[in-house]
């Protein structure tokens, strides 16, 4: 079974944030980039599933500038076989990133399409829904736990009330959440290996694939600056900020 995994190349979590002068986005200069943390899942399950002889492949494809070959390297250190990248410089919607792995799904022809939920950047949690949808793939969102016997896939997923468990008939679209598992850390002979293993360059035009985008962003802003919060002497004193000051009651 060839199992696909999305990533993306995002901001490190552990960085903070700056807008620009202009307003125009966000600041990238010398910024530390990274694999989104929840691609990290999404690769880290499919490994799992090659370690466990359910998987025989495994690929990671990304969609971004040339630079980006970083988090591909970093993906086939943690265990994947080969990589994809279609380059493209400029930022993309998650419908044009949809159409753009549906390509590569068509090319690939995987079992099992594996992707984190939503990327830390954007928070748009689209593109797997999209992906299942341009391709008619059945789908299990926010994955905390992931079973595949023979051609059956049985995703674990978190709703309101609980846990919920659907049985998908491959191929199938997964996204994963945070409970999945716990992603390992390249050791240094992987991260060696890895600089040997395949990685293929495409373009949208190879794919044949327009990404022209219909939305534009018109402003980004930081959030605004919190107050710092006060201690009151009592339940009383509290009701009566409530009332004046915060006006809530």
């Amino acid at each position: 079974m060839k199992v696909l995994v999305a990533v993306k190349r995002v901001v490190d979590y552990n960085v903070k944030v700056r807008v620009k002068a202009d307003n125009s986005g966000v600041d990238l200069a010398n910024v530390k980039m990274s694999m989104n943390p929840f691609c990290e899942i999404a690769v880290e399950e499919a490994v799992r599933l090659k370690e466990k002889g359910v998987a025989t492949e495994v690929v990671v494809v990304t969609i971004g500038p040339s630079t980006a070959q970083e988090q591909l390297r970093t993906a086939l250190a943690l265990g994947a076989d080969r990589a994809i990248l279609v380059e493209h410089a400029e930022e993309l919607n998650a419908l044009a990133v949809a159409k753009l792995l549906k390509a590569v799904v068509d090319k690939e022809q995987p079992q099992l399409v594996i992707l984190g939920k939503q990327a830390i950047d954007s928070d748009n949690n689209q593109t797997g829904q999209m992906l299942a949808a341009l391709s008619g793939y059945a789908q299990g969102t926010f994955a905390s736990k992931l079973e595949v016997s023979g051609d059956k896939v049985n995703v674990t997923r978190e709703v309101d009330d609980g846990l919920q468990t659907v049985g998908l008939t491959l191929p199938a679209i997964v996204t994963t959440d945070l409970r999945l598992n716990e992603p390992r850390y390249a050791s240094l002979p992987n991260i060696m290996k890895a600089k040997k293993k395949p990685l293929e360059n495409l373009t949208p035009d190879a794919l044949g694939v327009s990404v022209a985008s219909t939305i534009k962003t018109l402003k980004v802003e930081a959030p605004a600056q919190r107050s710092a919060g006060i201690k009151v002497k009592s339940v009383a004193e509290l009701v009566e900020k409530l009332k004046t000051e915060a006006k809530v009651l």
